[in-house]
């Protein structure tokens, strides 16, 4: 809506040199709709042809060791308690001392994260650098499909 502020005793009707930008806000804030809309849509389901990997897998411990970090902080390896002042000890005694040896480390998850950590610095001091975290792997959820677009009727002639 266009405003005018000339006074009323003037009897011209000459062109107004205002500019209205009511219109052009309404057309930016429709283009801004649209491109909100249309933005996610076209970022979905991107196929991708992944390449095959022809790395051999790794052999498997026949035996792994596990080190246990129980929700109260204590150490047990295998099914045996550890005192953290004896980890590298029992670690050398367990393995032989051999120091690449991969070390499967286990955590209750009420565990922190500093204490996870500490327990990480006594093997890296012991000098076991391979650590490996286990974990529990959960089933993946049921992907759910998207109801397919319904399409406008053709029209009659």
């Amino acid at each position: 809506m266009g405003v005018s502020l000339r006074s009323g005793d003037d009897d011209e009707t000459g062109e107004v040199a205002d500019i209205n930008v009511t219109p052009f806000i309404d057309v930016v804030l429709v283009l801004l709709i649209i491109f909100m809309v249309a933005a996610p849509l076209s970022t979905v389901d991107v196929p991708v042809d992944l390449p095959v990997s022809n790395a051999l897998p790794q052999e498997r411990p026949t035996e792994p060791l596990f080190l246990t970090v129980s929700d109260d902080l204590n150490l047990v390896m295998g099914e045996q308690p550890v005192e953290r002042g004896a980890l590298q000890a029992a670690l050398d005694a367990r393995t032989g001392a051999k120091r690449d040896e991969r070390i499967f480390l286990r955590a209750d998850e009420t565990v922190a994260y500093g204490d996870l950590m500490e327990v990480m610095n006594l093997l890296r001091s012991a000098g076991y650098l391979k650590i490996a975290l286990v974990g529990l792997e959960s089933a993946p959820a049921p992907a759910s499909t998207p109801a397919p677009a319904q399409t406008a009727p053709a029209a009659q002639p």
